[in-house]
């Protein structure tokens, strides 16, 4: 770890030099922030579920054609991942009213969204990630308009996936929240799935109990997070059913 080159450090991960030219390597932390850095703390193999948990998502959208950043899983908190250029928004996907979104319009959380809306927010920590329209993202020359029309299509389409593997388990899809990156293959611009797809950038509510299987739990203070994504990792079969709640054993 002390050999390689640290590009960037975030809130849950940091970023270094990968073997390969075009390559990043992304270690998953243990850290969990809340309400913008306002509240913190290090939730113990937290880390190491994302790292699994995001591995199997990024596996499953590349098997039904979308495509990602990722490239391999290297151990319990690093994977291996294409280097990006990443477009400067998070891209929110609602099928329910939770969060933000009940608090601006008065919905209560957990009513069905007439279909999925998708939102943008800028990323800028200083600013609090504010809402923004395709006109403001036309606007600062953030992304294109044929940009926009292929993230709108990929936040879809991980829509679909998400929701129909969740569904499967028992787990509903409130939300979640994605990152794009600009791949370069000579003059040769596609669009990927980048970040991370984990309990961490989803809301997922059991669907009988409607218990909460994501970082809501750490947000208010509503039990064990590591017990919730344990959970998810069980249901979706990427750890063993016996495994403890501590996931030491992954390898």
């Amino acid at each position: 770890m002390a050999r390689r080159k640290k590009i960037y450090e975030g809130k849950a991960k940091i970023l270094y030099e990968g073997p390969e030219p075009g390559t990043i390597v992304q270690y998953f932390k243990d850290d969990a922030t809340a309400f913008n850095a306002q509240k913190k703390d290090v939730i113990e193999g937290k880390g190491v579920l994302n790292n699994r948990l995001s591995e199997f998502f990024m596996l499953g959208l590349s098997q039904i054609g979308v495509p990602t950043h990722f490239i391999r899983r290297l151990n319990m908190r690093e994977q291996l991942v294409r280097s990006c250029e990443i477009i400067p928004l998070e891209v929110i996907v609602r099928n329910f009213a939770a969060g933000s979104l009940s608090k601006r319009l008065g919905i209560e959380e957990g009513t069905q969204l007439p279909r999925p809306i998708v939102e943008y927010c800028y990323k800028d920590d200083a600013l609090g990630d504010p809402l923004v329209t395709e006109e403001h993202i036309a606007a600062f020359g953030w992304a294109s308009q044929q940009d926009m029309d292929d993230v709108l299509s990929l936040a879809l389409r991980v829509n679909d996936f998400l929701s129909g593997v969740m569904l499967a388990v028992g787990i509903k899809l409130i939300d979640f929240k994605i990152e794009i990156g600009r791949v370069y293959d000579g003059d040769f611009q596609r669009l990927v799935v980048a970040d991370e797809i984990s309990p961490d950038s989803c809301r997922l509510w059991d669907i009988e109990t409607g218990r909460h299987l994501d970082k809501d739990v750490f947000r208010r203070d509503l039990g064990s997070l590591t017990d919730a994504y344990s959970e998810v990792a069980r249901r979706l079969g990427v750890l063993p059913q016996t495994a403890p709640t501590k996931p030491t054993l992954i390898n």
